[in-house]
């Protein structure tokens, strides 16, 4: 079955950095646009970061633009997400997810398969 499992999240101070990885099985990876998400206590789960299945095409949130950066290996069936600067806002749980349609997208219903999350905490 396909299974998506995130890593590196944790508790950073405002202005630090964390890099979140999420491992893909079951499923041909090179195939998805990956996309990353994230849900606050009491809020929805917004869109953050999304690549193409090539590498070739990336898309931000307003919020993170300039500080994440997404990255993906085909070849380790991981995508990356790059966190610098950041903020107490930026305070959720991280979801990947895998989207079928290989384009980038920003809205939850694009994405069929989800990771259970990964929590990033930043203190102020």
């Amino acid at each position: 079955q396909v299974q998506l499992v995130e890593s590196g999240g944790g508790l950073v101070q405002a202005g630090g950095s964390l890099r979140l990885s999420c491992a893909a099985s079951g499923l041909t990876f090179s195939s998805y646009a990956m996309g990353w998400f994230r849900q606050a206590p009491g809020k929805e789960r917004e869109f953050v970061a999304a690549i193409t299945w090539s590498d070739d095409n990336t898309s931000y949130d307003d919020s993170v633009k300039g500080r994440f950066t997404i990255s993906r290996d085909n070849a380790k069936r991981t995508v990356y997400l790059q966190m610098n600067r950041l903020k107490p806002d930026d305070t959720a749980v991280y979801y990947c997810a895998a989207d079928p349609s290989r384009h980038t997208g920003t809205s939850v219903a694009r994405y069929v398969y989800w990771g259970r999350g990964t929590q990033v905490t930043v203190s102020s």
